[in-house]
C-alpha cells in the first residue's frame, strides 16, 4: 500500500496488508459489526415481543366478561312437631315360670387314686346296680321329687334346660395315670425328632463331655409342654441348655388320662450326648 492511502485506509486492511484477506479472521472481523447490530436488533425485537405479549395478556383479563362465582346457601331443615298418636300401654310381663321338680340326687363324684388308709366309710361311692331311674347322679345327696327332672339340666335360676354343668377343671399335676402322655406317633417318632433335632454343643464337643441330660416337664391337658427343668447331674458343656431347647420345640403331645378324662402329667425323658 501507498504511503499516501496509509490515513484513508482501514484498521483492518493495515493489519492484513501483504496477507491473504480471503482468510476467514479477516472476513469475520469485517463483518463483526453488522453480526452485533443484527443481534442487537433481533434481541430488541424479542424483548418487545415478550412484553407486548403480557400486556395484552393482562388487558385480555382485565376486560374479559367475569363469570359469576357459585353461591353455597346453607340449608336448615326446620323441626317440625308432629303429633304422637296415644299408645296404649304395654301389656304386663308374663309371669316367670316355676322352677322344675328336680330328681332325688345321690352323691358319686369320679373316683381319684389315692391311698387305702386316706378314704373314709362316707367317701366310698354307692352301688350304682341299686340305682333307680327315678334317681340322678350329682355332687350331693339331696332329696327330690320322683318324677323330677335331672339337676345337671336346669340353670342355677331354675327358669329353663340347659347343657349338663361343666366339669371343674383340676391344676393337680399327676405322677401316674392310666394313660400316660406320649409323643405324636410313640416312642419311636420320638427317637427320630430328637436325632434329627439336637446339635451336640461345641464345647461339650471340645472337651469331650457325654452323658445322659433328664428332662422333666409337664403335659397339659391340651398337649402343650410347660414348667421343662433339668434334673439329673450336671454335665456342663452346654448340654443341658440343649436339652431343655430341644424340649420347648416339640410339637403337642397326646395328652394323659385318668378315669377318662384328660389331665396334666409330669413327665421325665432322659436325652443321651454321646460322641462318635
Amino acid at each position: 500500500m501507498e504511503a499516501k492511502n496509509y490515513l484513508k485506509a482501514d484498521f483492518l486492511d493495515i493489519l492484513f496488508e501483504g496477507r491473504n484477506k480471503k482468510y476467514g479472521a479477516y472476513v469475520m472481523r469485517r463483518q463483526h459489526g453488522r453480526r452485533t447490530a443484527k443481534a442487537l436488533i433481533i434481541t430488541a425485537l424479542l424483548l418487545l415481543i415478550f412484553i407486548g405479549g403480557m400486556a395484552l395478556s393482562r388487558y385480555v383479563a382485565k376486560h374479559a366478561p367475569k363469570k359469576d362465582k357459585p353461591v353455597q346457601k346453607d340449608v336448615v331443615l326446620e323441626q317440625v312437631d308432629l303429633d304422637e298418636p296415644d299408645l296404649p300401654p304395654p301389656p304386663p310381663p308374663p309371669p316367670a315360670p316355676e322352677p322344675p321338680k328336680l330328681k332325688t340326687t345321690v352323691k358319686y363324684t369320679p373316683p381319684e387314686v389315692v391311698e387305702d388308709e386316706d378314704v373314709t366309710p362316707e367317701e366310698r361311692p354307692p352301688d350304682l346296680s341299686k340305682i333307680k331311674d327315678d334317681i340322678a347322679i350329682g355332687t350331693a345327696n339331696v332329696e327330690g321329687d320322683p318324677n323330677g327332672i335331672d339337676p345337671g339340666l336346669v340353670q342355677e335360676s331354675g327358669s329353663g334346660v340347659t347343657a349338663a354343668v361343666p366339669e371343674k377343671k383340676e391344676n393337680k399335676v399327676f405322677q401316674f395315670v392310666e394313660q400316660m402322655p406320649s409323643f405324636p406317633g410313640g416312642e419311636k417318632e420320638l427317637m427320630k425328632y430328637l436325632s434329627k433335632h439336637i446339635n451336640y454343643p461345641s464345647v461339650a464337643r471340645e472337651n469331650n463331655i457325654q452323658g445322659t441330660v433328664v428332662v422333666q416337664f409337664v403335659v397339659n391337658t391340651d398337649g402343650t409342654i410347660v414348667d421343662i427343668k433339668t434334673v439329673s447331674k450336671k454335665k456342663g458343656g452346654g448340654l443341658e441348655q440343649e436339652a431343655v431347647r430341644v424340649v420347648k420345640e416339640m410339637p403337642k403331645w397326646t395328652p394323659g388320662k385318668q378315669n377318662g378324662r384328660a389331665v396334666r402329667v409330669q413327665f421325665s425323658l432322659p436325652i443321651r450326648f454321646t460322641l462318635k
